[in-house]
């Protein structure tokens, strides 16, 4: 079977750093907040140009995180994308808050600019609630918008929260490097991110020091800066483990290298399955990490089965858009609500995407799709 990622051939390459890592974690007992997280924050904001960086266990914690030190809590609107994962629109919820969906851009699958604004200003007109914050999504590792959220963001008086759980170290024409680009930046480092541990584990990145100070804080239990047992508000355990900070440490010394590879991969994708299948689109000056390669098909079903005739894993990447998810009911969207997220929804699928792609396997899997799509 042909690995839909590959960790395997990626842990070949990084064994002896990752294994040297991970013991001198453990020789060094400090499991909790050791040196290594303090290293991997500071690797994390050169590498980003953030000023500050919090690691921490989750992309889920680390949105949390945000929310919280924004102060997002009942009768708050924030504003995100109906076609993403749950963790997005469910973290607002969980703060109390109300997820307020606009729909998305056919050819990026991200956040429209324009729509964003004309539910901003219908919130506004009915005067229910207070827009807060707007959480646009950096989708299968490009980034939104921001040249066009930003300013809308501040025309309105709303923080913006930068969701790059799959689009780390994404850029866009501002030259900026994801999760940069917001008030505040989150990613996920789960296993199957460009960039990922072994478990979970997540950062959060800002330039302000005041949300830096209270993210800080939030990261374990409200903690005071002087004094860990006066807790100072209400907060989490959200800590990144030390052994997950070696391996990421291991990781990043090659993920620069990985980008590229990952361009090349996508490269060849564009080439052979041009004319089969929708393909995503690039938007000029803009550079995907290519978290997932997700082209959309009327006979995607067809693809998928013929795809597992010949041990080739595929996936798919969002089937029920957020507005119509079970949990979120109680918002009151109904079938109809978010056309251009729930027609992608309704085709879209994922092929394998990694570094290590061969240009051979790659041909393999068009060959594949071309025999359903042209008989």
């Amino acid at each position: 079977m042909l690995p839909f990622i590959d960790l395997k051939h990626q842990y070949g390459r990084i064994r002896k750093d990752v294994l040297e890592g991970i013991e001198k974690v453990l020789e060094s007992t400090h499991y909790i907040l050791g040196a290594e997280v303090q290293e991997l924050e500071t690797k994390l904001s050169e590498y980003t140009h953030s000023k500050y960086v919090l690691g921490c266990s989750s992309g889920t914690d680390a949105l949390l995180m945000a929310l919280m030190a924004l102060d997002v809590g009942p009768g708050d609107a924030v504003f995100t994308t109906p076609f993403t994962f749950f963790a997005t629109p469910e973290t607002p919820a969980l703060r109390g808050a109300t997820p307020v969906f606009s729909d998305i851009d056919e050819d990026t699958y991200n956040m429209d600019p324009e729509k964003l604004e004309q539910a901003i200003q219908k919130v506004i007109q009915e005067g229910k609630l207070t827009p807060k914050v707007i959480i646009p999504v950096d989708l299968f590792g490009q980034a939104a918008d921001y040249q066009k959220i930003l300013p809308i963001a501040r025309k309105y008086g709303l923080k913006v929260i930068q969701d790059a759980c799959q689009g780390f170290g994404a850029t866009c024409p501002c030259g900026k490097i994801a999760p940069s680009m917001g008030d505040i930046g989150c990613t996920s480092f789960f296993p199957a991110k460009p960039l990922g541990c072994y478990g979970d584990g997540g950062a959060v990145f800002t330039d302000d020091e005041e949300l830096y100070k209270k993210m800080y804080s939030i990261l374990v239990h409200g903690r005071s800066a002087n004094d860990k047992y006066d807790n100072v508000r209400l907060g989490l355990n959200a800590r990144l483990d030390t052994i997950q900070a070696a391996v990421l440490l291991a990781k990043l010394k090659i993920f620069p290298e990985e980008v590229e590879m990952r361009q090349v991969v996508a490269k060849t994708y564009f080439e052979e399955l041009d004319g089969l299948v929708k393909l995503p689109v690039i938007r000029p000056g803009y550079r995907s990490v290519f978290a997932q390669f997700c082209p959309r098909s009327p006979k995607f079903h067809e693809i998928q089965d013929a795809l597992k005739a010949n041990d080739i894993p595929s996936a798919r990447y969002y089937p029920i858009p957020m507005h119509l998810l079970g949990a979120m009911k109680y918002l009151g969207y109904k079938k109809g609500d978010m056309p251009i997220a729930e027609a992608c929804a309704a085709d879209i699928f994922a092929l394998p995407m990694h570094p290590y792609l061969s240009k051979e396997n790659i041909q393999k899997i068009a060959s594949v799709i071309r025999s359903v799509v042209r008989g």
